[in-house]
């Protein structure tokens, strides 16, 4: 008989059953999307299941667990990766670059085992992943450590990180769980993923990601794991290390045996009678390379029975029952017809090589990202040379060098444009930044993102104003910068599909009741680069008045709390912009009239800066932040020498630390709430 929380008297003992109930259903909906690629429920519904667990553990803290998946989001960020000793070394293997070392492999192995040529050895084959190697080590059936392979002996504890991929069981789930268990396996990046990382970066003025592994390694070292969460990392098991209550006669085996404890192998991998069958799947492949959504850089070879592996053993690196079978490079050699410049949605303009058209695996390349000027000086590439031009699970390849030897003296060096292309506003290069960037708020390319912002919740709040109806008023030339939206009329918004009256006056509504917006909220909808709503407010609070923004000098920006340099040049490069200038004195004439906040003064906490850590059962962190800003004081998010109180929640970690290294007084949320003068 299935038990209700009807049934269960005790408010805490009804939510342990459902938290225990949603964890399970939220695993078992993950494996069936990030596995086995057989969804069952909508996004929507796996939200709704993900925010009650969310709910029920932020109301009784007491019930969180380390398998809980709403660990995947990312904790707190970490000043350094401690090291882990791995129990068994995690070898390398030797390479095979083509058919013929492959079979020499064979050979060796049969020699060593003193087996006639002719023998067909059992081995089992898979896709040689380009990613990186961790160990995963499961104690009782929880995940409990995960490092990087390092030196073989001993790497960094990525714990935290691991914890963020949703494909991997944070607890292992069916029969005869042994109880310790350690797991190899390979972490990557889809191709589809490089891409949207890569796109993001060059958007934000960053250097992108030579490679999916370069981008798989780079977001699993991520010392704070809400950016590893951010970034949809996936992970396949192919080996065992050290193992306590199981033990696995083959490879084949070990692969079953993981897979029905809920761990993710590749679909890919096959066993083989023989070399011959090896080499054929070696080629196949190949052949299938470019189709898949991840990169591999060839196959492994393994002798698939673990009593022959360990009769084989190792070498002083690698073992000899194993070799990893390398593809050869994916290049060609092609030339540099032009320089291109292309405007992103944030304003960045990247350099793009048009390229005499090349085969490369199959595909015609005639176009190959630069990513910036920087580049282009360090690479000395100029239109009209010769290049080594690489596709690696990009979709603009990248040119790898410049064969200088083949310049004939008529290349023509590429500069910067002094202007932007699209809007002909001038462009800015900021401090520190590698990116060449438009400013302009009436940018075409940039517009759309522009408005969007502008309209959300957190900006303006301008109320059914969404994607679609952006959509419409872009493709009808409604609107050509966010002033526009102030001058819009009911017959301009007659004319979207499916629009009717009621629904015209209630946008018309929402965009006139967000002319009354606090000055920190339109701040922030101005989208200044680097400018979140925090320092936003900050702005807002420090200069009273969007006129003494407007005309604030670069010391005085860099005099507010929490605001360097490059966030203080950002600004006034917005500001100096006379096409930014134009939109917002349009927006004033039209009504816009953003209110100014007033900050406390002489409160509690004037002065002082607050930082809050752990699991708070009192408040939420925004709450606590309205608490500590009403008394005039600060809440940021990490500690310093300039923190005057850290508030220590259940499993404070790193920032605690941090807190008392340098000598911060540490409060409890009782602690707190007695400073704040409050009886609770």
């Amino acid at each position: 008989m299935q038990l209700s929380l009807l049934d269960v008297p005790n408010p805490e003992d009804a939510a342990r059953i459902r938290v225990d109930e949603l964890r399970r259903l939220l695993e078992q909906h993950n494996r069936l999307y990030y596995v086995l690629d057989s969804p069952e429920i909508s996004d929507a519904e796996y939200d709704a299941l993900f925010r009650e667990l969310q709910r029920l553990e932020d109301q009784y803290p007491g019930l969180i667990s380390l398998d809980t998946p709403t660990h995947r989001v990312g904790g707190s960020a970490l000043d350094k990766f401690s090291s882990v000793t791995h129990r068994l070394p995690m070898l390398s293997l030797e390479n095979a670059t083509n058919d013929v070392e492959i079979r020499e492999f064979d050979l060796r192995v049969k020699k060593y085992l003193g087996l006639p040529q002719e023998e067909l050895i059992p081995y089992l084959c898979e896709p040689k992943m380009d990613g990186l190697a961790v160990e995963l080590v499961y104690t009782d059936g929880l995940l409990s450590v995960a490092s990087t392979r390092g030196d073989g002996i001993t790497g960094e504890d990525v714990t935290e990180n691991i914890r963020t991929i949703r494909s991997l069981p944070l607890r292992l789930s069916g029969g005869r769980i042994p109880r310790l268990l350690e797991v190899r396996g390979e972490v990557f990046l889809s191709l589809d993923a490089f891409r949207r990382i890569n796109s993001e970066k060059e958007e934000n003025g960053e250097a992108p990601f030579v490679n999916p592994r370069n981008a798989a390694a780079g977001s699993l070292r991520q010392l704070d794991p809400r950016i590893t969460a951010r970034r949809p990392l996936s992970v396949y098991c192919y080996a065992p290390g050290a193992a306590d209550g199981a033990d696995f006669p083959s490879q084949q085996e070990f692969f079953a045996a993981i897979a029905g404890w809920g761990l993710p192998v590749n679909p890919l991998v096959r066993p083989v009678a023989g070399i011959e069958a090896a080499v054929a799947f070696y080629e196949e492949m190949q052949q299938q390379r470019e189709s898949l959504p991840y990169e591999i850089d060839g196959t492994v070879i393994k002798v698939d029975s673990f009593v022959i592996q360990r009769e084989l053993g190792e070498k002083s690196r690698s073992p000899r029952w194993a070799v990893a079978c390398k593809f050869p490079p994916r290049q060609a050699v092609t030339l540099v017809e032009d320089i291109l410049h292309s405007v992103g949605r944030t304003g960045v303009i990247t350099p793009v090589a048009l390229l005499r058209p090349v085969e490369i695996s199959g595909v015609t390349v005639s176009r190959a990202t630069l990513h910036n000027w920087d580049e282009i000086a360090l690479k000395d590439i100029r239109i009209g040379d010769t290049v080594v031009v690489e596709r690696a699970g990009d979709v603009i390849p990248a040119v790898v060098r410049v064969l200088t030897e083949k310049r004939s003296g008529t290349e023509q060096p590429s500069l910067p444009p002094e202007h932007c292309p699209q809007c002909g506003s001038e462009v800015v290069r900021i401090a520190d930044e590698v990116a060449v960037r438009c400013m302009g708020l009436a940018c075409p390319p940039q517009f759309r993102e522009s408005i969007m912002h502008f309209a959300s919740r957190n900006a303006m709040d301008i109320e059914g104003l969404g994607e679609k109806f952006i959509e419409q008023l872009l493709s009808l030339g409604l609107v050509s910068s966010v002033a526009d939206l102030y001058f819009l009329s009911r017959d301009d918004l007659m004319k979207f599909e499916r629009m009717g009256e009621k629904l015209a006056s209630n946008l018309l509504a929402a965009i006139e009741n967000s002319k009354q917006r606090d000055l920190g909220r339109f701040i922030f909808a101005l989208g200044i680069r680097h400018v979140g709503e925090r320092t936003a407010k900050s702005l807002a609070l420090a200069f009273g008045s969007l006129e003494n923004l407007e005309r604030a000098t670069l010391e005085e920006l860099v005099s507010i709390r929490d605001i360097g340099a490059t966030v203080a040049q950002s600004i006034r490069t917005f500001f100096d912009n006379q096409g930014n200038i134009a939109v917002i004195r349009r927006m004033l004439e039209a009504g816009v009239t953003p209110a100014v906040e007033q900050k406390k003064i002489g409160g509690r906490f004037t002065g002082k800066c607050f930082v809050f850590t752990g699991a708070l059962s009192r408040f939420t962190r925004d709450e606590a932040r309205i608490l500590v800003e009403n008394e005039g004081g600060n809440a940021v998010g990490s500690v310093s020498k300039k923190t005057d109180y850290v508030v220590a929640g259940e499993d404070a970690g790193s920032k605690l630390a941090k807190a008392r290294e340098l000598g911060v007084t540490v409060l409890s949320e009782e602690d707190f709430l007695e400073l704040l003068g409050r009886e609770e």
